[in-house]
């Protein structure tokens, strides 16, 4: 999403008032959980929904 807005994420970061090492750790997917105003914050910025930056992964077992 943030290549189809033109945005880099260093521009996001700033935007949602968060540290660049952080929104790293949101887009390798390190996160163990992302808070919901966080979460919408995101989607406001780059005008998209959850389900369009979200995937679901099972844990192995």
């Amino acid at each position: 999403m943030l290549a189809k807005r033109k945005m880099q994420s260093k521009e996001l970061a700033e935007t949602l008032g968060i540290t660049q090492a952080n929104l790293s750790i949101l887009k390798t997917g390190k996160a163990k959980g992302i808070r919901f105003d966080t979460l919408e914050a995101i989607c406001k910025a780059l005008d998209c929904q959850p389900g369009d930056i979200l995937e679901f992964v099972p844990d192995k077992e």
